[in-house]
């Protein structure tokens, strides 16, 4: 799939697969606001993060963010929390890593249905123009590690990563705590190779940045 559509992320890396002993940690944390479960969780992420030799020296820390509907409803964005915690284990595993976190750099703007369920196609559809950078300067010239909780298909952090190159990001990684097993993801959200290269995030056109309420260069209407 990413050949054939090339994500804006240089390098995506997840604990492990969304199942054993993840799956109802991760459950516990978004669902149950379980919030210190965030920390046993990031020590893993920042265990997998720290084996990267080539992992940018200094980076720009990124959670995912949630729509602020979302986020009053559930209290708390667990992406903030992973991201946070990735932040704070990174500093006692490799001490010369210097990751600095910016929650407000990247916004969600538009309210998106559930993505359960969807094909890759039909996430992407759901999720163009989402996110806009809403502090460009904190982007412009940095390495970005996008940090959230699962990675299924991708559609949310391709969507994050090319709203950060476009506000001029040098590099972004992506960092989870889990990712889809390749079978499942390859059942639920299988499509045609046509349509995948079709669905590549692209530069939108004027009425696709009025329809999402959103202009490029960092103003919300």
């Amino acid at each position: 799939m990413c050949e054939l559509a090339p994500p804006h992320f240089t390098r995506a890396v997840a604990c492990g697969p969304y199942d054993g002993a993840m799956r109802p940690l991760l459950h516990l944390l978004k669902y149950d606001g379980l919030e210190p479960v965030a920390g046993q969780i990031s020590a893993l992420l920042a265990a997998r993060l720290s084996a990267e030799s080539d992992l940018p020296a200094q980076m720009s820390v990124v959670p995912v963010p949630l729509h602020r509907a979302r986020r009053r409803e559930r209290g708390f964005n667990q992406a903030e929390l992973l991201a946070r915690g990735v932040v704070r284990a990174m500093r006692g595993l490799r001490p010369e890593w210097k990751g600095a976190l910016n929650a407000r750099a990247l916004r969600r703007v538009r309210a998106t249905q559930s993505l359960a369920g969807l094909s890759l196609s039909e996430r992407r559809r759901v999720l163009r123009g989402a996110f806009f950078v809403a502090e460009p300067e904190a982007i412009a010239g940095r390495d970005v590690l996008l940090v959230d909780d699962i990675f299924t298909t991708g559609a949310t952090v391709r969507a994050c990563a090319f709203a950060l190159k476009r506000a001029g990001a040098a590099t972004v990684w992506v960092a989870t705590a889990a990712r889809a097993q390749k079978a499942e993801a390859t059942a639920r959200f299988e499509m045609p190779q046509e349509e995948a290269a079709q669905e590549e995030f692209r530069e939108p056109t004027a009425d696709e940045m009025r329809q999402d309420a959103v202009v490029w260069r960092g103003t919300v209407h």
